[in-house]
């Protein structure tokens, strides 16, 4: 009884100090305030919305894991005789990274293990990344207000690879030293500045002494840090700008339907983060993955046969395979067109275009209104067009970047190889546009017949004189409110010849984004109450949106 007593009374102090502490927090931040906010946010149930958080959760088991790894590696370059578990290569020169890493990987208790969940989650990672950022475009969920996170989103896809290469290139194996090689050249073809680049980066010619501990600085410090910075804001943003949400009932541009952050989001978080984690450590512990001792130690003279990068560069690969050899010597100087244009020129092109597209359509379409509604793409078709577009020639260098492996698997020469490849990456884009385009507007125009003639039960009726006929029954409800709540703009009218050219220009771009349309029958109280379920709230004299769940 004395015992239960006092074990009482310790509690009962316990949470007297822990209330007295919340009190004091509270009155000097607003805890309680953000507490309530934060708790009953609402979430949209939807599988899409969960690549993100595989993205972030990865990232989670990646700094968890290299933090492990951080406390064995050591990047200098230095060489010593190979005395460890490994026979093959004992006696044989080798760096302290290679060293290092095999030291990991044969004599750390669990360090092999964790090694290859650190590789495989980094390909996860940016695998996550790229899959939420198509995502994010093909239903318009970059679009104002949130500008600033699609443009926050692309910065952390190019500094994941930036960290992939890093990590990629650290053990100075025969594999990541041919990409190392490859990186120079890539520097080396900057005109001008190039030759002093190379020197700067590599401490000298390469394969200087100092690449390494860099790369290892900005693998660990630098890039990680400026990440957590930005996957940070990134958060924040979706906080305070709330989440889209596809079109329903009851969802409308000016409220967030879905499923309160705590109980329920934080559990199914948690479980998705279990379920990454758990994948992840199947992975590294039964699917090898960078065997760096068969490889062997990097020699500037040798060059692994089937070299290939990892898939998220490997388009890099393929398009350096894909250019013709051309070089100019002008005044001393040699420009590697062969080089630049396809690993300096096409990469930079590409992100400038991530970057600005949002900023493009937005001109284009003259549209200043918020969106929190997510586009169907086949609404959009012109937009998915050019996404698809975007994802086949990808797919064609990534390829191109395998021809010596392929070249042997089908038995045809590299030359035939790299010109198919060569005519694929002009002409698949345009086709996959086009028929992705046909294909979203056959889809409307059957969603259209749906909503006309209704869908069918599959009862067929013969009338007596001999004539053939099928009942249809309306669509439901949720059907027909997702087909009619969408927001496709008008083409911008055109201002005529005299115009200036930018405003003819704009014209010209809508027309060609928006002329093919699918036009949905509907009352004209249902084109009443679709126009005000997409109205801006902010015109719409909404002070701020609301959530519900």
């Amino acid at each position: 009884m004395l015992l239960r007593r006092r074990r009482q009374r310790v509690k009962a102090r316990e949470r007297q100090v822990a209330f007295r502490a919340y009190v004091a927090v509270d009155r000097r931040s607003p805890v309680s305030e953000l507490a309530a906010q934060l708790l009953r946010k609402a979430f949209p149930d939807h599988w899409s919305f969960l690549l993100g958080e595989i993205a972030l959760y990865s990232f989670l088991v990646l700094v968890l894991t290299g933090s492990f790894l951080t406390l064995y590696f050591d990047p200098s370059l230095a060489e010593a005789p190979y005395t460890g578990s490994y026979e093959p290569l004992q006696g044989l020169l080798v760096s302290k990274a290679y060293d290092t890493t095999l030291h990991l990987s044969f004599d750390v208790r669990g360090g092999l293990l964790i090694r290859q969940m650190h590789h495989w989650a980094a390909l996860i990672f940016v695998a996550a990344i790229g899959v939420h950022m198509l995502r994010v475009f093909f239903t318009g969920a970059f679009r104002r207000p949130r500008e600033l996170n699609w443009v926050i989103g692309v910065t952390l896809f190019l500094l994941a690879l930036l960290e992939g290469f890093c990590g990629y290139s650290l053990p100075d194996d025969l594999l990541s030293g041919t990409g190392m090689r490859t990186a120079n050249s890539i520097v080396l073809s900057i005109p001008v500045v190039g030759t002093y680049l190379s020197f700067l980066f590599w401490g000298g010619s390469f394969p200087g002494t100092a690449i390494v501990r860099r790369l290892y600085i900005l693998h660990v410090l630098f890039v990680p840090g400026v990440l957590i910075a930005l996957i940070t804001v990134h958060l924040i943003l979706v906080v305070y700008l709330k989440h889209t949400q596809w079109a329903g009932l009851g969802k409308t541009n000016r409220n967030v339907v879905g499923q309160p952050m705590f109980p329920t989001f934080v559990a199914k978080s948690t479980g998705l983060a279990l379920m990454v984690s758990g994948v992840t450590a199947v992975l590294g512990a039964v699917a090898q993955i960078n065997p760096v001792w068969l490889f062997g130690p990097y020699r500037p003279d040798q060059v692994s046969t089937d070299a290939q990068p990892d898939w998220y560069v490997g388009f890099l690969e393929g398009a350096l395979r894909l250019m013709p050899g051309v070089e100019w010597n002008v005044a001393g100087h040699t420009f590697m067109w062969n080089v630049f244009l396809p690993a300096v020129v096409l990469p930079a092109l590409v992100f400038t275009i991530l970057y600005a597209y949002p900023f493009f359509e937005r001109w284009v379409t003259g549209d200043m209104v918020e969106h929190h509604l997510c586009d169907r793409p086949r609404d959009k078709p012109t937009r998915t067009g050019l996404g698809v577009a975007a994802v086949a020639a990808y797919a064609v260098l990534l390829m191109a970047g395998g021809n010596d492996v392929m070249t042997v698997w089908f038995n045809v020469s590299v030359n035939t190889l790299t010109w198919i490849f060569r005519v694929s990456l002009f002409v698949l884009p345009v086709v996959s546009h086009l028929v992705t385009k046909r294909v979203c507007l056959a889809l409307q125009r059957h969603e259209r017949r749906l909503l006309t003639e209704g869908e069918e039960t599959g009862e067929v009726f013969q009338d007596l004189a001999g004539g053939m006929s099928e009942s249809h029954r309306p669509v439901d409800r949720e059907q027909r409110y997702k087909a009619l709540v969408r927001d496709v703009p008008r083409p911008v009218e055109h201002p005529g010849a005299r115009a200036p050219l930018g405003s003819r220009m704009q014209a010209a771009l809508s027309s060609w984004y928006y002329r093919d349309r699918v036009d949905m029958p509907a009352t004209a109280e249902e084109r009443l109450q679709a126009t005000g379920r997409t109205a801006d709230p902010v015109s719409g004299g909404i002070g701020h949106d609301e959530e519900s769940d």
